[in-house]
């Protein structure tokens, strides 16, 4: 049981709805531990279980995400698949385009119809340039008609400063992302299409007789690591979009301008474990258990009781959880009448060292405004003995 504290503040409804908004809009904190440093250019490290940032450097600076925009390639081709327009025995022509292309290849054969299973294996496991100008002239016709599609769907999914011109991450000054915008589509990803995450734990693929096994280093290493995908140019260094799932808890990591393969692999592994060493993720209540009661004022009630409407979990360094505080704030009593999910106040979740985070708290049901007696019963009382 969570103990929750009640503060009563005086608030107007525009500052009230201002901070429902601000959480709306996805506003989470930056979780505090032990300092860490990375030898990463740009990094970023979320515990997407409770939407919180354990760590960042320059997450908001553009740079080359190289074959990590892959991952928009492949959220298209899966997008297509969920809509019907492709099926994973679907195939499409291989152009002589698709076959002379260089860099890491899944070697398709010129003028073959390729079946797009294996296109996707060829993408994720392999990082074959070739299969994604095949998805690419497949879904869209050309390779930038395809990149324009994806950076509508970026702005769609929230991604502020990325834009694509390609399909396979291919050096060009203006391909670029950056670390926290390949956080949120890593994110999308892996909850929008659940039943195709699989795809990215594959450790490797034959294909035209040539077995390749899955560059991201994490998936050999047995820390729970089940995705994503690494990435180099020579204006990106050597980069990493990695995920993690551990005892309920999922981060996803990503890392860019690191020197070399093996500094890729170790810096990479060395923030994911820290991250979930350092930090643990607090369940407080669940979707619709009531948190405390509401005064009212001139309600057929007294009281209403208030719940949160979605699952409320915090995630901090373990070393702070002794000082968490839970506290419910309202501008109490709220006024009659009250209809069930109306917003009456926040619960605000507070530590030493903690930021603190906010979340929404609504009325668990309809509460109907007294009758002009009542009101004048109320008013009379409180004439008399003021504010109880």
């Amino acid at each position: 049981m969570v103990a929750v504290v009640r503060t009563r503040v005086a608030r107007t409804r525009f500052a009230m709805g201002l901070a429902v908004a601000l959480f709306a809009a996805g506003v989470g904190p930056v979780a505090h531990a032990a300092s860490i440093e990375t030898i990463a250019k740009q990094a970023i490290l979320v515990d997407i279980t409770s939407n919180t940032v354990l760590f960042e450097k320059s997450p908001d600076q553009r740079m080359a995400p190289s074959s990590m925009s892959k991952i928009m390639t492949m959220y298209m081709v899966f997008d297509a698949i969920k809509e019907g327009r492709l099926t994973l025995e679907s195939t499409l022509p291989v152009s002589e385009r698709a076959w002379r292309m260089q860099g890491s290849k899944m070697f398709v054969e010129l003028h073959n119809n390729i079946k797009v299973d294996d296109l996707i294996k060829g993408v994720i496991v392999q990082s074959g340039n070739d299969a994604c100008i095949v998805f690419a002239e497949g879904l869209a016709g050309s390779e930038s008609a395809f990149a324009e599609r994806m950076n509508k769907r970026a702005r769609e999914l929230g991604l502020k400063d990325t834009n694509l011109t390609n399909a396979t991450g291919w050096p060009d000054p203006n391909h670029y992302m950056t670390a926290r915008d390949l956080a949120i589509l890593a994110e999308h990803l892996i909850k929008d299409f659940p039943e195709y995450y699989h795809y990215y734990s594959i450790r490797e693929f034959k294909y035209h007789g040539i077995n390749q096994g899955n560059r991201n280093p994490l998936l050999y290493r047995g820390m729970d690591v089940d995705g994503m995908k690494t990435g180099h140019t020579e204006a990106g260094g050597y980069g990493l979009t990695a995920s993690a799932e551990r005892e309920g808890r999922r981060l996803i990591l990503v890392v860019n301008g690191l020197p070399n393969m093996q500094a890729r692999a170790d810096e990479a592994a060395r923030l994911i474990e820290w991250g979930f060493r350092e930090f643990a993720t607090y369940a407080l209540f669940k979707a619709g258990e009531t948190v405390d009661q509401v005064p009212l004022w001139l309600g057929a009630q007294d009281t209403v009781p208030v719940t949160v409407p979605e699952d409320m979990k915090v995630t901090m360094a373990r070393a702070d959880r002794s000082g968490m505080k839970v506290s419910l704030v309202s501008n109490a009593p709220v006024a009659a009448p009250v209809k069930k999910g109306d917003v009456v106040g926040k619960v605000v979740v507070s530590a030493p060292g903690f930021p603190g985070k906010e979340f929404p708290v609504v009325a668990a049901q309809d509460v109907e405004k007294l009758g002009f007696v009542g009101r004048a019963l109320a008013a009379a009382k409180f004439l008399i003995f003021g504010a109880s």
